[in-house]
């Protein structure tokens, strides 16, 4: 049996969850999702529990009775409390500013880079510390929607500078050796 499978999601008072067959739909004060699982499993809501049980013990199945069971999880987390992923932007000169709902991020191109949020997101900014939220209550658009705003700058190893997640530890790499013995000066 698998660990994480077995174990029942708990809905909050807050959230209304409906099932029909494998569709799977909730909705909460953050918003609403729908999602279509797998027909080889089973899920039910007892007593304010959502059970995922599987059918039989091929392989692909107990694959995705873990997976249904995380996937199930983050929905109901999701339309309940939301989902938050922090970026620092740091480098000199480089700065990070509203345009309306969208992102301005001014990270050493020519042009500023604009971000438009997809439905169900949306960014705060910290303008001293140059720190983006992304917010919402989808687990999946929040983490690519992080991903790419990390890849438009991502840091580079010399000088730390670039787009990082909070907490992020960055390799340094050390830079030119200095003039002297053996650097290739005169003897």
């Amino acid at each position: 049996m698998s660990r994480i499978g077995r174990l029942p999601v708990t809905v909050p008072g807050s959230v209304q969850v409906d099932i029909k067959g494998s569709e799977v739909h909730v909705k909460g004060p953050k918003g609403e999702m729908r999602r279509l699982f797998s027909p080889k499993l089973g899920i039910a809501l007892e007593n304010g529990q959502i059970l995922v049980t599987r059918s039989s013990e091929e392989a692909t199945v107990r694959a995705l009775h873990g997976t249904t069971r995380a996937l199930i999880y983050n929905m109901v987390t999701g339309v309940s409390t939301g989902f938050t992923k922090t970026l620092e932007v740091d480098g000199v000169g480089y700065r990070v500013e509203m345009d309306g709902p969208k992102l301005a991020l001014y990270v050493g191109y020519s042009h500023p880079v604009i971000i438009d949020p997809p439905a169900g997101v949306n960014f705060e900014i910290d303008s001293k510390t140059r720190v983006v939220k992304v917010n919402g209550y989808d687990n999946e658009v929040v983490g690519q929607l992080a991903a790419d705003i990390r890849k438009i700058r991502p840091p580079e190893p010399y000088l730390g500078k670039g787009i990082r997640y909070q907490g992020e530890k960055i390799r340094r790499k050390a830079g030119k050796a200095g003039k002297g013995k053996g650097a290739g000066g005169k003897k």
